[in-house]
């Protein structure tokens, strides 16, 4: 896959797993618990989408490297509010576990990126 086809793949992947937990969150049964915590969960899903979009568009190496930064916190942080809604119970192991592995996998590609490109 080239560079040009791969970055576009990625904007799309990012963009659905945010789509994905938005309409997960949507079906939750709503408990104080599960607000706040689905409402951390698709701030840090939407904002890992939506920073990826910009650091692709970015004006230099150092605001590159900066977005990608962002964009690695915001999948790790996901993956974190993923793993406490599942210890809490607030939804099943088998729902979450396909957004845990495809955050995990986000979070790899960014942190290479991140490294590439910081040499």
């Amino acid at each position: 896959m080239e560079k040009v086809e791969f970055i576009e793949a990625f904007k799309a992947r990012t963009k659905k797993l945010a789509v994905e937990i938005i309409k997960f969150y949507g079906k939750l049964k709503k408990t104080d618990a599960t607000y706040i915590v689905g409402k951390q969960l698709v701030r840090s899903v939407t904002s890992t989408a939506a920073n990826y979009r910009a650091a692709c568009i970015a004006r230099s190496q150092a605001e590159f490297f900066a977005k990608m930064s962002i964009v690695n916190e915001e999948a790790d942080e996901t993956l974190f509010w993923l793993e406490v809604m599942e210890e809490a119970d607030l939804a099943q192991p088998e729902q979450i576990a396909p957004f845990k592995s495809e955050a995990l996998e986000i979070v790899k590609v960014v942190s290479k990126a991140r490294k590439n490109t910081n040499r």
